[in-house]
């Protein structure tokens, strides 16, 4: 366990954090994981697609339909996640079918799920600090298990399981989002930084020894990669994503 922290700790890339985190599930018996994240999460909504943040190594053809496809919306797994906190097992999906309370866009899913080998398992909801944030990630058992043997694993492991997955929750959201289509170029970072700074374009160009014109290009190019449309905006979304006010890595190019 230890040893396994310290790599968590020591990893510098969310790739690595989430390449450790899924060898370690997998011997527990939970072969296949999906994490989502997002932090403009609203009343009835978890915010755009294009900003949640998912990793998972389920197949192509399961996260077509549930993520791309949207089943996820009425997932009865996510929709406990959105209200809850901690650990449930899939148990109450179940016993929430055999009471008749599913509705039919969950009984959907279910039907789905069914189909991918998407049976048994558990789901942590994360405890987050804003009310516009919102992690959980699901646990999948791998095939052949069936939930009362999950549920017998989760009996003698659960509490190490649960510190494992909260652990690494904290360590994604504290990364850079480099799974991003579109991250932040260094020179676009730091235009942000000092715009976040209160300095204007002409005080930046002075900073960084550009031209104020060689400046309003990098705010653009921010706000495109950003999909925004203001410079502020794009100070706000890029610190959600951890873009700006990071540490740079040497020999890192500065176009």
């Amino acid at each position: 366990m230890i040893d396994h922290l310290e790599q968590l700790m020591q990893a510098e890339r969310m790739e690595d954090v989430w390449a450790l985190h899924l060898s370690r599930m997998a011997e527990y018996g939970f072969d296949r994981l999906i994490y989502g994240f997002t932090r403009f999460r609203t009343a009835h909504s978890f915010g755009d697609l294009d900003d949640l943040l998912i990793l998972s190594n389920h197949d192509k053809a399961y996260l077509d339909g549930f993520i791309r496809g949207g089943l996820y919306l009425q997932a009865p797994m996510v929709r406990w996640a959105a209200d809850h906190e901690g650990a449930q097992s899939w148990r109450i999906r179940e016993e929430r079918a055999a009471r008749g309370e599913l509705t039919a866009a969950e009984r959907r899913v279910m039907e789905f799920n069914q189909l991918h080998g998407v049976v048994a398992g558990y789901t942590i909801s994360f405890r987050d600090v804003s009310s516009r944030a919102k992690g959980a990630i699901g646990l999948c058992a791998q095939r052949g298990l069936r939930q009362a043997e999950v549920d017998a694993i989760w009996a003698r492991h659960g509490r190490e399981i649960l510190l494992l997955n909260n652990v690494t929750h904290l360590r994604i959201t504290a990364m850079p989002y480099t799974t991003l289509r579109r991250s932040l170029s260094p020179r676009q970072r730091e235009a942000l930084e000092w715009v976040g700074d209160g300095k204007t374009t002409a005080d930046i160009a002075k900073i960084m020894g550009l031209t104020p014109a060689t400046i309003e290009k990098h705010l653009r190019l921010a706000r495109e990669a950003l999909e925004v449309d203001t410079t502020a905006q794009a100070v706000l979304k890029a610190s959600f994503q951890n873009q700006i006010f990071v540490l740079e890595h040497p020999g890192e190019p500065r176009p």
